[in-house]
């Protein structure tokens, strides 16, 4: 065969082959892998405001007043799966140099690199992966806007659509002597001008130029006298055994807040120093109160008597199987439950139990030498160093699935009273940190390992889910807005006899609960995969407050 011939059969043998490849349908699918948003901030966010809804594809915070959201920085966008992150280029004060991908700092991005965003509506962003996930930015800012006169009953009325503010005074107060000791238009960076401490004669509206971030506003401030009495209907939050009240008074008056139970006869006051005023409002806590009882409360100033309302305390309920006493073991899986029971707490034994025994178990090690424990222990599982490191650890919620080598949780219990603290008995052994599954805490090796105990009390709609796996990252954050209440407890401390300790829980709002977290942890960072082998929480006796 010539050369001539060999080429020849060999240009017909690729064009047979490039022909049947042709033919081939191109019907591989692209890998699945979500777009998400996992943690966001910009400049002047308010603690706690933080709130993302994967379900929806939104984020929402809140910011102070004294920032200009029409150019505000985002310092923060991290996302999933090294998503390709495109946003709405109309809303960008220079949309070429806007990062194209996610960034945990505004220090991990080039000195070109410009975040900012123009948030008065909400913005949205498209998250690209293989797919498409569309997600929407929005910032909610309040301006705190007041005035404070002599003599002034209740809070302004605040017009902000008109620029409009009407304030009332006690009949007694001359309109055309008025002391303003306050007036903010703008909020904390507003300047208004004429200077409203020399204006003092408001028997007609005067008005006021209010700037903010460049923008001036014309603003009117109608002085009026007031048909009320000097205290308005107050309003009040039943706890467990006490009762925050609060309301509206006129300027430079102090309430008297008396209170008995419903079938009581005889009123008792509060102290003058449980009282807390500012401006025109006043709260207090009425304590040392019966648990599921009816009390009545008032509120005098100068001798007038307002409207006796009535409302009832909520009851105690204690932590089930806070004890630790009931288990059963399923196959190789110590559950934290009898096996008649119903579940309150679990673990993360099914993940565990994978590539090895589980170990979230109960002990007779205890604290008062009768039942059981739960005996927490961070260990390296799986079989010739392939595997992961678990971290001992108990919840209130449930193990819902594995995801590969991760776990899938879900934290919460249904729960809806008011506990001041979480009591419990512990000890712990801390290791030295020798393993990190995750590169972003290999700073942490070769430091003491930490326990972690934390309580939360929520009013989100459903309970927490908790996705361990780092591409899908999801977990507890302790500074969402549905957060109503909580406390922790981090130590590094070897503790070799059991020891008490409470938890205090910080309330932030006021609002009902719907669920419970609890969570503890032989090592802090075992969501990340991080801790010490060896590291061993032991926990006892442990027990709602309600104080």
């Amino acid at each position: 065969m010539n050369v001539f011939q060999l080429k020849f059969k060999s240009i017909a043998l690729l064009g047979c082959l490039f022909s049947f490849f042709s033919c081939i349908e191109n019907d591989i699918p692209y890998p699945y892998q979500e777009g998400n948003i996992t943690d966001f901030a910009v400049e002047g966010q308010i603690d706690n405001s933080l709130s993302i809804d994967k379900a929806k594809g939104t984020v929402v915070v809140e910011v102070s007043d004294a920032v200009d959201i029409t150019s505000l920085q985002i310092q923060k966008l991290q996302v999933s799966n090294s998503a390709h992150v495109a946003i709405d280029s109309s809303r960008c004060v220079d949309y070429e140099n806007f990062p194209t991908v996610g960034f945990s700092s505004l220090d991990s991005l080039p000195k070109s690199a410009d975040t900012r965003v123009d948030f008065t509506s909400p913005v949205s962003v498209l998250l690209q992966t293989y797919q498409d996930y569309p997600w929407t930015i929005t910032v909610n800012q309040t301006i705190n806007r007041t005035v404070v006169v002599s003599n002034q009953i209740g809070d302004p009325v605040i017009d902000v659509a008109n620029k409009q503010v009407v304030v009332y005074v006690a009949k007694n107060q001359p309109l055309d002597q008025i002391k303003v000791t306050e007036m903010k238009l703008g909020g904390s960076v507003g300047v208004v001008v004429p200077d409203p401490t020399i204006i003092t004669d408001f028997s007609r509206p005067q008005t006021f130029e209010v700037t903010r971030f460049g923008v001036t506003e014309t603003w009117k401030v109608t002085v009026l006298h007031s048909d009320e009495e000097s205290v308005a209907t107050g309003n009040s939050f039943p706890m467990v055994h006490q009762i925050r009240v609060s309301g509206t008074i006129q300027v430079g008056k102090t309430p008297v807040i008396e209170y008995k139970e419903k079938s009581a006869s005889d009123w008792q006051a509060l102290s003058e120093s449980s009282i807390t005023i500012e401006g025109t409002t006043y709260t207090a806590f009425i304590t040392g109160l019966k648990a599921n009882t009816t009390y009545v409360y008032r509120t005098t100033v100068d001798g007038v008597a307002g409207n006796e309302e009535e409302c009832t305390t909520a009851s105690e309920v204690a932590l089930t199987n806070g004890s630790f006493d009931d288990w059963y073991k399923d196959g190789n899986v110590w559950n934290p439950w009898s096996e008649t029971g119903v579940s309150f707490w679990d673990t993360g034994n099914k993940g565990a139990a994978t590539l090895g025994e589980s170990n979230s178990v109960p002990t007779s090690d205890t604290s008062n030498g009768s039942g059981q424990a739960v005996k927490l222990e961070s260990r390296f599982v799986g079989l010739l160093g392939i595997g992961k490191f678990a971290a001992g650890n108990i919840f209130t919620g449930s193990y819902v699935r594995t995801d590969g080598t991760n776990g899938v949780l879900s934290f919460g219990r249904e729960f809806n009273t008011y506990p001041t603290g979480l009591k419990f008995q512990y000890k712990y052994n801390s290791e030295t940190i020798n393993k990190s599954g995750d590169s972003d805490y290999e700073y942490l090796l070769n430091r003491p390992d930490s326990m972690h105990i934390y309580v939360a009390l929520t009013d989100m709609s459903e309970p927490y889910e908790i996705r361990t796996k780092k591409s899908d990252r999801q977990l507890f954050n302790k500074n969402d807005k549905s957060i109503i209440a909580y406390g922790e407890f981090i130590s590094a401390e070897t503790v070799t006899s059991y020891k008490e300790y409470t938890i205090q829980l910080d309330y932030r709002s006021y609002r009902k609960p719907k669920y419970i977290i609890i969570v503890a942890s032989a090592s802090k960072y075992g969501d990340f995969f991080t801790g010490g082998e060896g590291s061993t929480l032991y926990l006892d006796e442990m027990e709602l407050l309600y104080e």
